[in-house]
């Protein structure tokens, strides 16, 4: 995919506290239009209170995050987020097709154009045959494909994803993977996607950033220049795949063992 030189997300000195326990410290970095950057660190490293405060969801105590140039004031409709608990996330009352529907509903699309745009939706993500299925009748990993297509739905310039497939079996998490990745490839969305795990931070990204703990900050950034398309097997094997998942290991086992570097 072509990648815009042009940032669509800045995090400009960001600071955030929660009483007197600085979060976040002087976070500067940028993601760029149609670039997949994944956040790393240990726990307590303020990953998802990072991307929370991108998406809207946490007003910054300091400095200021920009999404296409203007200041993020709170959320916007052209920033989805996927959250790793899908099971909450899901309306459990509405079909597939009618979690889908929402939210078209909430932005006023024409009751005669909402079936087809679901229909592509649930297609676009493998769950056509389920749209008249309720949550609890789906699998996490159908579920989370649900929540990922509801927020296709919005048509979002950039997709927030906070460990969307943490829970999920090994197997369905490499599928959701590849599916992002073609999503991505297809749309053209910038992606902001948080992960403990340093595989799949290598696997998908264009960048990984790896934060320091208290307060979180950026420790190490990697630019990821994996061919693409990129392959559960071949890219993982590949020695520029494991030099990359070396060189994060040292720096988590090294942040957590308290260093400083």
């Amino acid at each position: 995919m072509t990648r815009d030189a042009a940032a669509l997300i800045e995090f400009r000195d960001v600071d955030l506290a929660f009483g007197d326990h600085l979060v976040l410290g002087k976070l500067t970095f940028e993601i760029r239009r149609g670039e997949i950057v994944c956040v790393v660190g240990p726990s307590g490293c303020g990953k998802t209170t990072a991307l929370r405060v991108a998406a809207g969801l946490i007003a910054p105590t300091g400095g200021e995050v920009a999404f296409a140039g203007a200041p993020v004031k709170g959320p916007r409709r052209d920033v989805a987020v996927v959250f790793q608990d899908y099971s909450k996330a899901l309306l459990p009352w509405r079909t597939a097709a009618g979690n889908v529907s929402l939210a078209l509903e909430a932005m006023a699309t024409p009751r005669g154009e909402r079936e087809a745009r679901i229909a592509e939706l649930l297609k676009r993500v493998g769950l056509l045959p389920y749209a008249q299925k309720y949550p609890a009748q789906m699998s996490g990993g159908m579920q989370q494909r649900l929540q990922i297509a509801r927020c296709l739905a919005q048509e979002p310039a950039a997709l927030m994803m906070d460990e969307p497939f943490g829970a999920l079996d090994a197997l369905t998490r490499q599928s959701l993977q590849d599916e992002m990745l073609e999503i991505a490839r297809a749309t053209g969305a910038t992606i902001f996607f948080v992960t403990h795990d340093l595989e799949e931070a290598i696997y998908l990204g264009d960048r990984v950033i790896g934060l320091k703990p208290h307060p979180g900050r950026i420790g190490i950034e990697l630019k990821i220049s994996l061919p693409r398309p990129r392959d559960q097997v071949a890219t993982r094997e590949s020695p520029e795949f494991l030099r990359l998942r070396r060189k994060l290991y040292d720096f988590i086992h090294f942040t957590e063992a308290g260093g400083d570097r």
